[in-house]
């Protein structure tokens, strides 16, 4: 397994936990991280025995979002053409872009604990999740607007699937803060927990049970999640007949028919 500097992570049995490790500075996402978070979901993604990941945050904090430190150094090696600066912001928020894009496109369902802070560039990582779970007083906030400027990593484009458009936009506008309770009412995160200890066992006890199913059947459905969420009706059900006509093959619906039937559990390969 990779080390790494701004991460924690270990593989415990099938299910793989990503911690962002930076307590110290709350968890903010320097530049080492961005690289980092794509390094390990690469490891991830080509891991067969890795099925579910989990993704918290060491410390007191699941991470309060990009480090300030990073964005005063990128303006201060701005230039005197403006064309040229446009140019070097574009490819630095594209290549930033890309980090969370490989949680979004990891074939592996990826779980989002969250306890403390979660502002900023952190609500782009845990829109890129598949499911999100939360203490009671986590602490949200879509904070870039409060820093002049729009978000660019994802939350824009991805979180009006998740709560919709109209409150997407007033959380979007305003930067205003909201807790865990909120977050479960609008349907930001599924569920919420007492604490961070119960947070964790239960996301575990989550990522396990779905780490028991057909790895294969649970490919194929984030592939079609992701895929339906991006073209119409009739494309997704066009890609899932064409994509099954081969999965249905599997040797993964012989042994789940034959373990329904017995009324046993089945053990799949990874």
């Amino acid at each position: 397994m990779p080390e790494y500097q701004t991460l924690l992570v270990e593989q415990l049995d099938s299910v793989a936990h990503v911690k962002i490790n930076r307590p110290e500075k709350i968890n903010a996402m320097n530049v080492k991280f961005w690289e980092e978070i794509i390094a390990a979901f690469d490891w991830i993604d080509q891991t067969d025995s890795v099925r579910v990941v989990i993704i918290s945050g060491a410390g007191q904090h699941f991470s309060a979002g990009i480090d300030l430190m990073m964005l005063a150094q990128a303006a201060s090696g701005m230039g005197s053409d403006i064309g040229r600066n446009a140019d070097i912001i574009r490819r630095n928020v594209l290549r930033l872009q890309r980090s969370f894009n490989a949680v979004d496109q990891c074939r592996k369902p990826v779980i989002a604990a969250i306890h403390g802070y979660c502002i900023g560039g952190a609500i782009d990582l845990i829109t890129a999740c598949d499911m999100r779970y939360s203490t009671a007083d986590a602490h949200f906030s879509i904070k870039e607007i409060d820093m002049g400027m729009a978000a660019d990593v994802g939350t824009l484009q991805r979180l009006p699937h998740l709560i919709g458009d109209g409150m997407m936009r007033e959380l979007a506008y305003t930067g205003r803060s909201f807790d865990g309770k909120e977050a479960a009412a609008m349907g930001l995160v599924n569920r919420t927990h007492a604490d961070h200890g119960a947070l964790l066992s239960s996301v575990m006890g989550i990522a396990r049970d779905i780490a028991s199913k057909s790895p294969l059947a649970i490919r194929g459905t984030k592939e079609m999640i992701r895929y339906s969420r991006d073209h119409s009706v009739e494309d997704g059900l066009n890609y899932i007949a064409t994509w099954n006509a081969a999965m249905l093959q599997s040797e993964d619906l012989k042994l789940a028919m034959t373990a329904h039937m017995a009324k046993k559990v089945a053990e799949y390969a990874d």
